[in-house]
């Protein structure tokens, strides 16, 4: 045990808390990427428990390499496996497993966020719907909906194999495209573990008693779905170990549950509350701010480092001003022997970045703006992991439908039309359906260019059983004249980005080569789950970005611009959720505030609101530090914040909050357009009533409702 001796006492009980249900509430900087590696290496080294029966679950494949890294430089080599993973990643090996059960191959396809899309357009244009008024997302979204109300009746009504229901909409059309080609999303990865748990007692009896030891980092940023599938897999030995910050909670927007981990019934609850990063001025303003939300588990990070200088709040007469300053003030780090690299300005919005941009332009001062298209959804990646995904199935048509005229083959879109009528009339793919009809010489498509084709998706999969996935992409590349046409694009990235992707199938080779796993189909499904976190550099530039973007970085000196009331908190935001909206845009500002290691600047600037010309206000989380925490540059006049005071109130009275009575189901209104009603029940988080009138049910605020006496 003496890897322990450099934690702190209560790292040290959370990593020797080895059996039954523990909560570690883990606050920024507070070592909890160190506890889950020694926790892991605790069970193996000092209880010896066998690696292959524990999962380490992470939040990004990012956050998986890294903890594999650190577990290895404390136990044997062999101990570091395949199950210090992502969720879904879990899910996927699960799914290779067990999928059979249900009729689906071992090699199904999974599809990424723009392969979802391709889906949904050909969906909403068989049936006609508009894509000017229901965007794909949108349309994904209703799909999204759809699923997660019904599990197991989505499945069997739609995805099974063995289902034969008809497309009465765009919705359905588009789960029926799903099976054809036998294509789960990453909500189906999570879905299809839970329904194969729920119908399978083997199933669900071997992974439960497989998994002796459940681990899961950043657990606030859990979905409900995710939970419901720890509960599962826990339920053999009840060894459920789960770590993170409610505080730190930036994602309810798209699912994650932070509710669930702050009601987490744990038989040990540990509170990691030193911080290892900042300043204790820095962490003076973040906890003065986060104190105002109430769904959190209480605690206040200190540190044993001393100060060194205050945080600094600036006004600014306006943007171009607020822009400059910072631009001037990184200069002057860079002068005096600072890295640009170790400079981060965050926003709340990306549009703020612009001025920014135009401040280091004039400063001469290197930067980029971290984010923007992922690499493996730029347009030349996915072009040459179609041909991979066709070369490992023939069922993928989207990658059909991509390639098939990339580079041109003079296949255009009547020709495309013609084939899905016939492959829909054979219920095959589009690959296998134009290999036919070469074959049986059919006179549209029996032409060389697509005899071509055929052959070279055939050699690929010859050569894919006999060389590395870098060696076949070389090939490809050059066999399809993909690597000509990227050449001659003016745009010389692309090709520099098709090199990079190779790099990176080497680096996978390299990796998986003591595992054994180094095939096709391994390969296309560890790509399918990288996400952005994963696409950090360290190049030394100034790095812009959104504060969802900076979760879980650090920076020895952090500018958190455009704190103006309506911008940041976001208006919209708070409009849409009320409470919760308002607690997550805390706790944005909270994650921002801790990135600093060395210093914390806070800035926003006068002028209006390009949205609604309104006047701008200082932000009420500047509002919400105490006095004497931060030295004021720009002498604010007190007037501003008077008027921030004002806007809150304001937006509290239109959304209803602050009415302490809460009327019972039963309570007769009335309402000035839609009469006399009775309340059915109350929303606490829409802060909103549910209202049966004779026309139907609404969701009203408060104030548009009068109580009849």
């Amino acid at each position: 045990m003496d890897f322990l001796k450099t934690l702190n006492p209560n790292q040290i009980r959370a990593t020797e808390a080895s059996e039954g249900r523990v909560r570690v509430v883990a606050g920024a900087g507070s070592g909890k990427t160190r506890v889950l590696a020694h926790r892991f290496a605790f069970l193996v080294n000092d209880l010896g428990i066998a690696p292959g029966n524990i999962l380490c679950l992470t939040f990004t494949n990012k956050a998986a390499q890294e903890m594999k890294h650190r577990i290895s430089s404390m136990v044997d080599r062999g101990a570091v496996n395949d199950f210090i993973c992502t969720i879904h990643s879990f899910c996927v090996k699960f799914l290779r497993r067990e999928i059979y059960r249900i009729g689906y191959p071992k090699n199904f396809s999974i599809l990424d966020e723009e392969d979802a899309k391709t889906l949904a357009k050909q969906a909403m244009n068989e049936f006609g719907v508009d894509r000017k008024k229901l965007t794909a997302e949108r349309f994904l979204t209703k799909v999204a909906m759809l699923k997660g109300y019904d599990i197991d009746a989505y499945i069997q009504r739609h995805l099974l194999p063995a289902s034969s229901s008809d497309c009465p909409d765009a919705q359905v059309r588009y789960l029926r495209l799903q099976l054809k080609q036998y294509a789960l999303d990453y909500d189906d990865l999570i879905y299809f573990t839970i329904y194969i748990l729920n119908h399978f007692p083997d199933a669900r009896s071997y992974w439960t008693d497989k998994l002796n030891y459940i681990m899961v980092d950043e657990a606030q940023d859990c979905s409900a779905d995710d939970w419901h599938l720890l509960k599962i897999l826990a339920e053999g030995h009840g060894n459920l170990f789960v770590v993170g910050d409610p505080d730190q909670a930036i994602y309810e927007w798209r699912g994650a549950n932070p509710r669930m981990f702050v009601d987490f019934k744990a038989a040990t609850d540990v509170i990691l509350d030193r911080n290892y990063r900042s300043t204790p001025d820095i962490l003076d303003v973040a906890n003065s701010i986060i104190a105002h939300n109430r769904n959190r588990v209480p605690k206040d990070l200190y540190t044993a480092r001393l100060n060194e200088r205050r945080v600094i709040y600036r006004h600014h007469k306006s943007e171009r001003e607020e822009a400059e300053t910072i631009a001037a003030t990184i200069a002057e780090g860079i002068r005096n022997g600072a890295k640009a690299n170790s400079f981060a300005v965050l926003f709340r919005s990306s549009f703020i970045s612009r001025t920014i941009e135009q401040a280091l332009l004039k400063q001469k001062l290197p930067y980029a703006v971290w984010g923007g298209v992922r690499f493996f959804e730029r347009r030349e990646i996915k072009d040459v992991v179609s041909y991979l995904k066709l070369i490992a199935s023939d069922n993928d048509d989207v990658a059909f439908s991509r390639i098939i005229n990339l580079p041109a083959r003079k296949f255009g879109a009547a020709s495309m039309k013609e084939l899905s009528l016939i492959a829909e009339e054979r219920e095959a793919p589009l690959f296998t359906t134009l290999r036919s009809l070469i074959v049986e010489g059919h006179r549209r498509f029996d032409r060389p260019a697509m005899r071509q084709f055929v052959e070279l998706i055939e050699q690929g999969r010859r050569l894919a059983a006999s060389i590395p996935v870098s060696e076949l992409t070389d090939r490809i590349l050059v066999d399809s004249r993909l690597a000509d046409l990227y050449r001659m694009d003016e745009k010389e990235e692309r090709l520099e980005n098709v090199n990079e992707l190779i790099n990176a199938m080497k680096e996978f080779e390299r990796v998986q080569r003591d595992d054994g796993d180094m095939t096709l189909d391994g390969y296309l499904q560890e790509i399918a789950l990288y996400t952005n976190p994963d696409a950090a550099t360290d190049a030394d530039r100034v790095k812009l970005m959104t504060i969802h973007q900076s979760k879980g970085l650090e920076f020895d000196t952090v500018f958190v611009t455009g704190l103006t009331e309506g911008i940041f908190p976001n208006h919209r935001s708070i409009r849409e959720r009320r409470q919760d909206g308002e607690e997550e845009e805390r706790r944005l500002m909270y994650v921002a505030v801790t990135r600093a290691i060395n210093m914390l600047y806070l800035s926003e600037a006068e002028g209006y609101l390009n949205d609604s010309g309104a006047m701008k206000y200082p932000s009420r989380f500047l509002v919400e530090v105490p006095d004497g925490l931060l030295e004021v540059q720009g002498d604010p006049d007190p007037v501003l914040f008077e008027g921030t005071r004002r806007l809150v109130a304001g937006l509290n009275a239109e959304l209803g909050e602050g009415s302490e009575e809460v009327w019972a189901p039963g309570t007769r209104v009335t309402h000035r357009v839609f009469g006399e009603g009775e309340i059915v029940r109350f929303d606490p988080q829409a802060q909103s009533y549910r209202v049966r009138f004779v026309g139907g049910e609404r969701d009203l605020l408060p104030r548009v409702l009068t109580r009849k006496p």
